[in-house]
């Protein structure tokens, strides 16, 4: 077999691929390798999530090495990883994906983020059989009948329900407008999730605007959301869109409340927006200022070794592999069949983004939490969790 490994220019976050070396204890005795594929954008509209990504696998990779890899009958097995860059492309992650599995032979798949990306990335991993987490996809055809395929985030008919629950709650809306990229599984699932909670809720959704991905220009559907006069304008996209839009909004002279979901949790968005998005909502998977002593062990290691606080993306990867990890050590095997069942066997598990436990579907149930945009920084505003959970 082949075998490949990452070195990766953090700063500059590029495809190139090279030897991935990790300090190990002297004693380990490795008898084997235990090979991973990672799948993220390193190029493309999102390298921040790419580059989030990767930071985080590598942490997780060197933590587990440096206490002698995973333990299979009772031998110590080194743990590496083989990322491949989908550039933010669903044709390209199948690909990568496929060659992963057929010509790397390796165990199981972290990745990929984007729900775009995730759901025929997921068909492949499932027909081939090969154990996949993905953990930032939200839609629920990632999982769905796939029982090879897993996630570490919580589902936008979950998400859908909060955000509609918290501007009614928040600001006693109304009416709402919902802006999306019709193109892209993510905003499209979340928008339709948004919009079917807020109308059970009592709300009017007075305009259902979508555009193409790759738009820039947005003030024809922006126009039409500001004659219906909502009082609130919901928006599901990526960090990299996001400040288009609000900016676009305010211009236009929409000065109702925008809020948005768990795709504009990327710092960059502070750093593209600025002003346009202070005070600002948005509904996400964790937040560093609330974390538990599991999630603030990972925050202040992450921030020692890369100078910033992690993003959703990176401790949503970190919990995939630490749900990987322990999958791995509870089926005792490195066979795909026994890391499938001793996945889909974890009732609950503590992370970074707190406490989760698992459906048939391989699907997390977990709290979401709610974030405002407060003085330049993601600031933690509320939490909303499913009914009974977490468990007493």
């Amino acid at each position: 077999m082949a075998k490949r490994f990452i070195s990766l220019a953090l700063a500059v976050v590029v495809a190139a691929l090279g030897t991935f070396t990790v300090a190990a204890q002297d004693d380990c005795d490795f008898v084997g390798e235990v090979v991973i594929g990672v799948i993220a954008p390193l190029t493309g509209d999102i390298p921040k999530v790419g580059q989030s990504t990767v930071e985080a696998a590598r942490m997780a990779v060197e933590e587990v090495n440096a206490e002698c890899g995973l333990t299979i009958d009772d031998e110590n097995y080194e743990v590496v990883i083989i990322i491949e860059d989908n550039e933010a492309k669903a044709e390209s992650s199948v690909a990568v994906a496929t060659r992963l599995i057929v010509e790397e032979e390796v165990v199981a798949i972290i990745g990929p983020q984007a729900s775009k990306q995730a759901v025929p990335t997921g068909q492949v991993a499932n027909d081939r059989e090969t154990p996949m987490i993905s953990p930032w996809s939200t839609n629920p055809a990632t999982t769905l009948d796939r029982p090879w395929v897993f996630r570490a985030a919580f589902l936008d008919p979950f998400q859908g329900p909060v955000v509609a629950g918290f501007v009614v709650e928040e600001f006693g809306a109304k009416t709402a407008a919902v802006l999306y990229d019709v193109a892209s599984d993510y905003p499209k699932g979340l928008a339709e999730n948004f919009r079917d909670a807020a109308e059970a809720a009592g709300v009017d959704v007075v305009a259902f605007e979508s555009f193409t991905t790759g738009d820039t220009d947005f003030s024809s559907q922006l126009t039409s959301i500001i004659a219906a006069n909502p009082d609130v304008l919901f928006t599901p996209q990526y960090y990299n869109e996001v400040p288009l839009i609000v900016q676009q909004a305010r211009e236009l002279g929409f000065e109702g409340p925008i809020v948005g979901s768990d795709s504009w949790g990327t710092p960059d968005l502070i750093e593209l927006c600025g002003e346009a998005c202070e005070g600002l909502f948005f509904s996400t998977h964790y937040a560093p200022d609330i974390a538990t002593e599991v999630g603030q062990t990972f925050i202040n290691a992450y921030e020692e070794r890369y100078g910033a606080k992690p993003d959703d993306v990176a401790a949503l990867t970190y919990d995939a592999f630490q749900l990987l990890f322990t999958a791995i050590e509870n089926a005792n095997s490195l066979e795909k069949a026994d890391i499938r069942d001793a996945l889909a066997s974890i009732e609950l598990f503590e992370g970074v983004t707190g406490l989760m436990s698992f459906d048939e579907q391989g699907d997390p149930i977990k709290c979401a939490v709610i974030i405002q945009i407060k003085d330049g920084a993601f600031t933690y505003y509320d939490s909303a969790c499913p009914a009974g959970f977490p468990p007493e």
